[in-house]
């Protein structure tokens, strides 16, 4: 399946959660506000959502598009088509005009052309649409934490300072962070639109550039994850182990510690209303990144689209 080739770990993850490790995190400088070292809540290495196409709708109020098109048959009957994303364009949280362009994104794929996206396309993934990525390693410093999508996208997200008065817009936007107890809340804003395949998921839902996400992290026992992780099976497609290497894959028997990430998404030129979802994660059967898998895989050397030339990234002069 091309598209869950796509979704294939590069090796990267694994050496750098190998060569990194999984420290705790350090304490923020005396007097900014930052927590002390002692009740920082640590979540750094590798985490799992061996789901596709990713979002947790949430337990209750709006949440994201999801999708029309739903496996009919096999073990997982019900569940999110994952060769055919057919966003639900009837979903009151958008605007005329992003339903329209969310329902022609389906029709593309209903009349077997494929839609392009970040994915497929080999383009970055903005926020929120590079949650949906399986698996992610996240490293927690005194300024900054950083965290890699996949093995060759990565964002960096600076602790206890404020936006700045002008914002550039970038890919990933402008991410300042705290915490809040045992909670890590990342504010994000500034994200770029003028870039091709500007969309929050794979339904090709739209943004505009006052596109607004609040991303809050925190560890969950695993009975207090359980209902995370029963909502992603409901809602998406389970990728077999064999199709993923086991870095990005989650532990059938892990029962400790798993990390819930719960986003909002605010947009006035998109939606009618604030919405939110989840991403429930818990460990792969080797966090350290050791054993088989992880095989190297180049994106833009790979590429399938419908027959189609693809947008791949290219650069008209040698940047060194």
């Amino acid at each position: 399946m091309n598209r869950q080739r796509r979704l294939i770990l590069v090796s990267a993850l694994a050496v750098a959660a190998s060569a990194l490790g999984t420290a705790a995190p350090l304490a923020g400088p005396a007097g900014n506000g930052a927590q002390s070292d002692s009740s920082i809540p640590d979540f750094s290495g590798i985490w799992s959502h061996p789901y596709w196409p990713g979002f947790e709708p949430p337990p209750a109020g709006p949440g994201p598009v999801t999708n029309r098109s739903r496996l009919r048959g096999g073990p997982q009957r019900g569940v999110s088509n994952p060769r055919q994303f057919v966003g639900d364009y009837t979903n009151p949280i958008l605007k005329p005009a992003a339903a329209e362009a969310v329902k022609k994104h389906g029709e593309m794929e209903l009349n077997g052309v494929g839609s392009p996206t970040p994915t497929n396309q080999c383009w970055p993934g903005p926020v929120p649409y590079i949650f949906g990525t399986i698996a992610i390693l996240m490293l927690q410093q005194p300024d900054k934490i950083t965290i890699l999508y996949g093995g060759h996208q990565f964002r960096q997200v600076r602790m206890n300072e404020p936006h700045p008065g002008r914002v550039t817009p970038s890919v990933y936007g402008d991410s300042v962070a705290h915490y809040e107890g045992d909670t890590l809340v990342i504010d994000t804003v500034g994200i770029k639109t003028d870039r091709p395949f500007a969309m929050v998921d794979m339904y090709g839902t739209p943004y505009t550039n006052a596109l607004h996400v609040v991303e809050r992290y925190r560890l969950l026992d695993y009975e207090a994850a359980k209902e995370g992780l029963e909502r992603a099976a409901k809602e998406n497609f389970r990728l077999p182990p064999d199709s993923i290497p086991p870095v990005a894959d989650s532990d059938s028997n892990y029962r400790g510690k798993h990390l819930q990430l719960t986003f909002t998404v605010e947009d006035e030129g998109v939606f009618t209303t604030p919405w939110s979802a989840t991403m429930t994660y818990g460990r792969p059967p080797m966090p350290d990144g050791r054993g088989r898998g992880g095989a190297e895989y180049v994106c833009a050397e790979n590429l399938r689209y419908s027959g189609r030339q693809p947008a791949v990234p290219t650069a008209d002069k040698p940047d060194f």
